[in-house]
């Protein structure tokens, strides 16, 4: 939906002199998708802050996994690549990490990329958040325990621009992500759940139908 000083631009010729059109800068930013907790102005300041990240992926989920696992050490379980780190310093130095970290902000940061588009921000976030059933002994509550890790990290990469309003857009922007992660973890176990329902069903007519056919080829035997 096209800005309405737009419109009265060109029904005025244009906006040329003398017409007193209204500046089209007035319009300011579009609206946002209403399924964005986020207004124009805050999702333009995190995509703006998020450059800063961006250039600094790799250090950044490094420090965000060292302060996860000095918060839930048990989560160092799930790693088979590098549980047995159990130092800051082990962890730091760990290319297995890094690799790990790395995959992880890469993920982040196409969320975060993607806020413009959000049926393809849902699409990729709830697959991602779907993968996680393969992790044996992973459940949903897990993608919470990265929460305050994530923001740490963010706010010792950013430093000075880290300010309060800055803290708070990325607050609501990793509860949206983790919000989705979880939605997307939560339908991927009602889905194998109707898969398995379906099957049974499937297997319990299957066995229906041969013990019928049975009951008839006995009974064609005994007449």
């Amino acid at each position: 939906m096209g800005c309405e000083l737009t419109k009265l631009a060109s029904s005025n010729g244009g906006g040329s002199k003398g017409n007193n059109v209204p500046s089209l800068d007035a319009c300011g930013p579009p609206p946002t998708d209403s399924r964005l907790p986020l207004t124009a102005k805050q999702k333009y300041t995190m995509v703006a802050s998020w450059k800063g990240i961006s250039r600094a992926m790799e250090t950044t989920g490094i420090d965000m996994f060292i302060k996860l696992f000095e918060e839930h050490s048990d989560l160092l379980n799930m790693f088979a690549k590098f549980k047995e780190l159990k130092t800051k310093e082990e962890q730091a130095t760990s290319e297995e990490l890094a690799e790990h970290a790395n995959k992880v902000m890469t993920t982040l940061d196409e969320g975060i990329r993607g806020l413009d588009d959000l049926d393809t921000f849902f699409e990729f976030i709830h697959q991602v958040g779907a993968s996680h059933r393969r992790i044996p002994g992973f459940k949903q509550e897990y993608f919470w325990r990265i929460e305050e890790p994530f923001l740490s990290a963010v706010e010792n990469t950013l430093g000075d621009r880290y300010t309060q309003n800055v803290e708070g857009i990325y607050k609501l922007t990793i509860k949206f992500i983790i919000e989705t992660l979880v939605t997307g973890f939560e339908s991927s176990a009602n889905n194998n759940d109707d898969v398995n329902n379906a099957n049974l069903g499937t297997r319990s007519s299957t066995a229906a139908t041969a013990k019928a056919t049975a009951s008839g080829s006995e009974d064609k035997k005994t007449s």
